[in-house]
């Protein structure tokens, strides 16, 4: 016997407040909260049990850390992910300026051509590299020509190709990471200060730099936890001695054997990725991660006066040891005519625009070679390769199941993560930010790392080598692109619409449906398009879910690049750019109706 059944009053009142309850917008984060704990934390939790499960606790952390093939490829690990992280930003910062700087048509080109390539998936950027470093690639070619090289060189397969193409790979986001921080400044204050007599170099250094640390510190960061992931890059292009960590994950992968120590592995260089990030949130703040501002209300402004006299004497500090070890450097650079400057950001914007787009170009060329092997530029033209890739069984299914996949990878992140989205922009709950790096965390997860632990519990639901277990294994990292960009639609939502169709009596699902969902649409049709892209060029968690009897386009691209190299895999390319180039080009005029409209 219940209250409701003693006092029948008590039921409509229990009713109206269980009803008012449901139309809690946090309620919206359940599904999404729900499947990444399921998907993603329980199997990366599992990964860290299976590692202690040795002979002692940390037997195969022990073996990891002794052997000096494993601790060696980590201290390779760290050294060319810093390097890669560096070369990014001395070459990003001046493209970043470039952008800012330009206008018109001009600047839509360099950020077309910035924005391209980084959703290009990274296999194919390597095989470009490929090709352009080959043998019969255009650079020997170039420079057997100029007789600075007498006969081709071995370009491939040593760290040097190894950097060069990481840093390719990696520099837009770099670049992309730096021009939203400039372009976020207020840039009165350079003009002030040119005003007041102070030099270009002076301003850089005092104004604009200083300025954009912020901007520095999160690029810097976020190529670094890329990089330290990588293995596709450096198996391609490096050579023995260029084995990075990730690599010998995969490798471990195949011996049955290896279990306990291959999860100790991934489990050394996951901490190794979330201490990084921990150190970088400490100083820059989380939201770096998803280059978004806090979401949470600012916290309470106690002791105010207190940081801020810190944070006065710090920054005296610095600009005191800036000034003793800048002015003198400083006093000569300032000799040099402002057009110094101006020409050494248009010369480095201009290779680095270059080294982005060049080597697609070079590929989609090929793709209508009419040689038997790989060459630029190509003895004739045709379409033997394109006849070749259509007319192969393989291809058309590895091609179908892509498109198959990524379609429904994309339905799985768009229904969830715009649920999400709605839950913490239009929610009052406390610690947005935190929630909001939950979510988003898988982007910084090492894809082997995630590969890895997804695959045990795939087994277990026989999920492994079907459709769904790949469409909801890449839909973990959709899911992230997808919150990411309707929270930005929804923030650009004017709230008392909302509330305006709710005290007129709309049910919430009316309102969403007659007045959110217009405005947000733009902003979901670019989610989609960039969710069902990520899923298509997934490799990584496809070479550890996949099997014999369901292959990927990346997968079999993989394969082939692997083992031989022919024009067909230019073909390949080439399809994807053109999706990529066709999906930007219709994304953008939905962006930019989205941005007007609010």
């Amino acid at each position: 016997m219940t209250l409701a059944s003693l006092d029948p009053a008590l039921a409509p009142a229990r009713g109206a407040r269980f009803a008012e309850a449901l139309k809690n917008p946090a309620l919206l984060l359940i599904p999404a909260a729900v499947f990444l704990a399921v998907v993603y934390l329980l199997p990366v939790i599992d990964l860290a049990r299976i590692s202690v499960s040795g002979p002692s606790l940390f037997a195969h952390f022990e073996r990891v850390f002794s052997v000096p093939l494993y601790w060696d490829s980590l201290v390779r690990t760290m050294q060319i992910s810093l390097t890669v992280a560096f070369l990014c930003l001395v070459l990003g910062y001046p493209t970043a300026l470039l952008i800012h700087r330009s206008t018109g048509m001009t600047k839509v080109l360099i950020s077309a051509a910035i924005v391209l390539p980084y959703f290009i998936a990274i296999l194919i950027r390597t095989y470009a590299w490929m090709v352009l470093l080959g043998r019969n690639g255009p650079i020997n070619k170039l420079m057997v020509g100029l007789g600075i090289f007498s006969e081709p060189a071995q370009l491939l397969f040593n760290r040097g190709s190894v950097l060069l193409a990481m840093t390719a790979v990696l520099l837009p986001l770099m670049v992309l990471t730096l021009y939203s921080s400039i372009a976020r400044l207020d840039h009165s204050l350079t003009r002030a200060a040119l005003a007041c007599g102070a030099g270009p170099i002076a301003v850089f250094w005092r104004v604009l730099l200083p300025l954009t640390f912020p901007g520095i510190g999160a690029g810097f960061l976020l190529v670094f936890v890329s990089a330290l992931g990588f293995f596709i890059t450096p198996t391609l292009l490096g050579g023995p001695g260029d084995q990075m960590f990730a690599m010998h994950i995969t490798q471990q992968a195949d011996f049955a054997t290896s279990e306990g120590f291959l999860q100790a592995l991934a489990v050394v260089l996951l901490v190794i990725t979330l201490i990084v990030v921990a150190v970088a949130g400490r100083f820059l703040g989380f939201e770096f991660i998803w280059g978004g501002g806090k979401l949470s209300e600012a916290p309470a402004r106690a002791s105010s006066e207190t940081a801020t006299a810190s944070r006065s004497t710090s920054e005296a500090l610095k600009a005191a040891l800036a000034d003793m070890v800048a002015w003198p450097v400083l006093r000569l650079l300032g000799r040099l005519p402002a057009s110094v400057g101006t020409w050494t950001v248009r010369l480095i914007g201009g290779l680095v625009i270059a080294g982005l787009i060049l080597p697609i170009v070079v590929v989609m060329i090929i793709s209508f070679s009419n040689a038997s092997y790989l060459t630029f530029p190509p003895p004739s033209f045709s379409l033997r390769w394109y006849e070749r890739f259509f007319s192969d069984s393989n291809w058309r299914s590895g091609f179908g199941n892509s498109l198959v996949i990524a379609a429904m990878s994309a339905c799985i992140a768009v229904a969830l993560g715009a649920s999400a989205a709605m839950g913490i922009v239009r929610s009052r709950i406390p610690g947005k930010s935190l929630i909001m790096l939950l979510i988003v965390s898988p982007v910084i997860v090492p894809p082997v790392v995630l590969g890895l632990s997804l695959y045990t519990l795939f087994l277990q639901l026989d999920l492994v080598g079907s459709m769904w277990g790949l469409a909801a294994a890449h839909a973990i990292g959709g899911i992230p692109i997808v919150v990411v960009i309707v929270s930005a639609a929804l923030q650009g939502v004017d709230p008392k619409l909302e509330q305006a169709a709710a005290v007129h009596g709309a049910s919430p699902f009316t309102v969403f449906r007659t007045v959110t969902l217009p405005a947000i649409a733009p902003g979901l049709a670019a989610a989609a398009f960039f969710g069902f892209l990520h899923s298509f060029d997934e490799l990584v968690l496809s070479l550890f879910l996949s099997s014999a009897t369901l292959k990927t386009l990346p997968l079999m691209l993989w394969a082939d690049v692997n083992y031989q190299l022919n024009p067909v895999l230019a073909v390949v390319s080439t399809l994807e750019v053109l999706l990529v180039v066709g999906g930007i080009a219709l994304a953008g005029p939905v962006l930019a109706r989205s941005r007007g409209a609010h």
